[in-house]
């Protein structure tokens, strides 16, 4: 889903990421000085240089108190240069990113860097000075509002040298999970994107998935764990510098919503006898294909069965769950390839959906700057899909290596949505450039995807044979859309749950991965298919954590999205099902949508809310109104079966035989009770092996000496006492 930005503060430059989303490599809450940047210098004296100026600006900032400025004229022209100046900077520091993003090397790490220090020293410099303003009285509320973002330092209030720790930190994290590989023994490595995803869609061999699942944690979440602990005390440290408890207080503060916790926990237990029933279903079905070696009918399931490396959604499963096999449609993946899709026509389509709404076009150069297909150049990039503003009101570029089905078609409507997004509030101050609140930015392509998921809207682009309206039909659709949307919600709602926890202090980096799965058995009933340890990060194997992004965006946009569908299906006179409802073509849908777009970040998110439904709320209603006929089928289905919802056995973990014959393991393995690379536990064995031959020589050595003395002792009489070597010998 995604996203680049974080935490409130300057635009969260970032270059969205998509639900996988991606932070841009740097913390997302970056901030800049600038403006006259030397390019001729060695990066090392720029680094100095910026450094020494940071740390003069921060002292300045912590040693004077000045008397605050209560003229608003005077802050209308401050916030007017800061408009003027920041435009500069976070455009130079989005060219920075998306190189890096786009070429992974050690120069366009090493300028991200340096912009990294600039945009921070940009922050810190502006930050101060808004903060001399005192804007109680203030009449205007958009500048009241530009200040009160500007003021937060974010990273930026960090002392240089911590701050150019931290930002190294974030950049080796996300470098190293950008990178990874799982090696077969043959030398043969597979990348994430598509590799490894397209294993884990496709593959029904256990060991196979245990194999991709188990290496690419290995590679990823195992390095990253190094860095962790140490991210977490710089990204609180800036967050207490910035007046908030710590980090995730930071990051909730983006919602302006004092009672989002307790919001949030309503809208989960609404959702939760929709999951339980979806859940207990899938898992009887997998008891039919894997067995029950492999699952417990009262378990946990095991993670890595579920056709996704996160298990965050299980659309790719679909196959093995249908309710109606003989009620199936043409597959819509098979169909595009067919047909000679590319991934430049599934963003041309998604950008016609959106015009024929009567939304804006995205600009010629979209498509002349924008990464949408893996490079076949050798250049290593981050493949998490991303959509991206350069701040300049017409550059705006989408990063992702696209592979030709309907789960990426689905990923490209939620890119497009946030450069639409983007278009719409290009005209506000740089600091409004955002969403009415992080979930919101995730959920407008979503929207659209709702519609475009519909058999109607497939079969008018020749990817379904028919529509397909029987029963059976229209409950195979829904458990398809609901092995993507409910699926998603616990471990959406889980992730940030997690890493609040490890920011207030009460998860330590003694039992991160502990807590971990401790929350993945309580929201989402898995289980880790093979013991973890300590040793392990598997938080980290998942992009948002290494890259520093929010996740609790997209639990917040998988219920607004529902909404936002149910509110523009009334506008667009859509009668019946609201799973049936296909918004294409409806110039008054596409209304309400930009009216909401419009106001950025310039209005509270209750206000875009009233503009697209009418009320000012997040609800679970909607949701729950489109899956209805879905959980009336599932509750029989269940109650047919004798299901039993939920994992009453929690401590059952799946026998992880191998089953099917040996797989080569793509990494550690356990050698005398250590865990190990495959070559350490070679060189272990081969030790082994040279001790146990020098024991044996040694013991033959020491047998043919024993053997000599007793031969002499029985030659000899013995007078006098005998030593106890002598009895033994005797004995023996």
């Amino acid at each position: 889903m995604g996203q680049g930005w974080a935490t409130a503060g300057l635009p969260s430059l970032l270059f969205l990421l998509l639900c996988y989303g991606n932070p841009l490599l740097v913390p997302i809450q970056a901030v800049t000085r600038q403006v006259t940047v030397t390019h001729g210098t060695s990066s090392q004296a720029t680094t100095s240089s910026q450094t020494t100026t940071h740390q003069a600006t921060a002292s300045q900032t912590s040693a004077q108190s000045p008397n605050l400025v209560t003229d608003e004229a005077e802050a209308r022209k401050f916030v007017e240069e800061y408009d003027r100046t920041s435009q500069v900077v976070w455009n130079e520091y989005a060219e920075a990113n998306w190189n890096y993003n786009t070429n992974i090397t050690r120069e366009t790490s090493s300028i991200l860097l340096q912009k990294n220090m600039q945009i921070a020293n940009y922050t810190l410099q502006y930050g101060t000075q808004a903060r001399r303003f005192d804007v109680s009285h203030f009449q205007n509320t958009t500048i009241k509002r530009i200040l009160k973002k500007v003021q937060d330092l974010e990273r930026a209030a960090l002392p240089a040298q911590e701050l150019e720790e931290y930002n190294k930190i974030l950049l080796d994290m996300e470098t190293t999970y950008s990178v990874a590989t799982v090696c077969h023994t043959n030398g043969s490595c597979l990348q994430l994107e598509p590799d490894l995803t397209n294993v884990m869609a496709t593959s029904r061999k256990y060991e196979e998935l245990l194999w991709a699942w188990k290496g690419w944690r290995d590679k990823t979440g195992r390095t990253i764990l190094q860095f962790y602990p140490k991210y977490v005390e710089f990204i609180n440290k800036a967050a207490r510098l910035n007046g908030y408890v710590d980090a995730g207080d930071s990051w909730r503060s983006m919602y302006e919503t004092p009672s989002l916790e307790q919001d949030l926990e309503r809208l989960f237990q609404e959702l939760q006898p929709l999951y339980l029933n979806l859940h207990a279903y899938v898992r009887r079905a997998l008891h039919r294909h894997y067995g029950a070696q492999h699952i417990n009918l009262e378990g946990p399931i095991p993670a890595h069965l579920l056709g996704n490396m996160w298990a965050q959604t299980w659309s790719n499963i679909y196959d093995l769950v249908v309710p109606f096999p003989s009620a199936t449609l043409m597959d819509t993946t098979e169909a595009m390839l067919k047909q000679g899709w590319t991934p430049r026509r599934m963003f041309k389509e998604a950008d016609d959906f959106f015009t024929s709404l009567g939304l804006l076009p995205v600009p010629p150069e979209f498509w002349n700057k924008s990464m949408l297909e893996k490079p076949t150049d050798g250049r290593e990039v981050v493949c998490h899909a991303s959509a991206w503003d350069f701040y300049n009101g017409k550059d705006f570029r989408i990063k992702q290596c696209t592979t030709v089905n309907l789960e990426d078609l689905v990923v490209a409507h939620h890119e497009m949505g946030h450069i639409q997004y983007f278009m719409q509030y290009k005209d506000l101050p740089v600091a409004l450039r955002d969403g009415a609140n992080p979930g919101f930015h995730e959920a407008i392509g979503d929207v659209l995807a709702l519609s475009v998921s519909t058999p109607k809207h497939l079969h008018s682009l020749n990817l379904l044979s028919s529509e397909g309206d029987s029963f059976e039909h229209n409950i195979n659709f829904l458990m398809k859309m609901a092995l993507e949307k409910i699926a998603f919600i616990p471990f959406s709602y889980l992730v940030d749950q997690w890493r609040w926890r490890v920011f207030d202090g009460s998860i330590t980096k003694e039992n991160y991965n502990q807590e971990w799965w401790s929350l993945r058995l309580k929201y989402q009933g898995l289980c880790p298919p093979v013991p973890r340890t300590q040793g392990d990060f598997d938080p980290g194997a998942k992009f948002h954590i290494p890259s520093s992004v929010p996740y609790i965006r997209y639990f917040v946009s998988f219920i607004i999205q529902f909404q936002f569908h149910e509110a523009l299906c009334q506008v667009a006179g859509h009668t019946g099902p609201l799973h049936k409802c296909d918004i294409y073509q409806s110039k008054e849908a596409g209304q309400r949508l930009a009216a909401a777009m419009k106001l950025g970040f310039s209005q509270p998110w209750p206000e875009a809310m009233r503009l697209i439904t009418g009320q000012p709320n997040m609800s679970a209603s909607a949701m729950l109104s489109y899956f209805k006929p879905l959980l009336d089928w599932l509750r029989a289905e269940n109650e047919l079966h004798g299901e039993k919802l939920g994992w009453p056995q929690y401590n059952w973990t799946p026998n992880s035989a191998r089953s099917e014959g040996p797989f080569p393991d793509s990494g550690r393995v356990s050698f005398l009770g250590l865990d190990l690379e495959p070559q350490q536990a070679r060189v272990g064995q081969w030790l082994l092996l040279f001790l146990g031959i020098a024991l044996l020589v040694a013991t033959l050595g020491l047998s043919q000496r024993l053997f000599s003395i007793r031969r002499h002792s029985l030659r000899q009489p013995h007078h006098g006492p005998q030593f106890g070597s002598e009895v033994e010998l005797r004995h023996s």
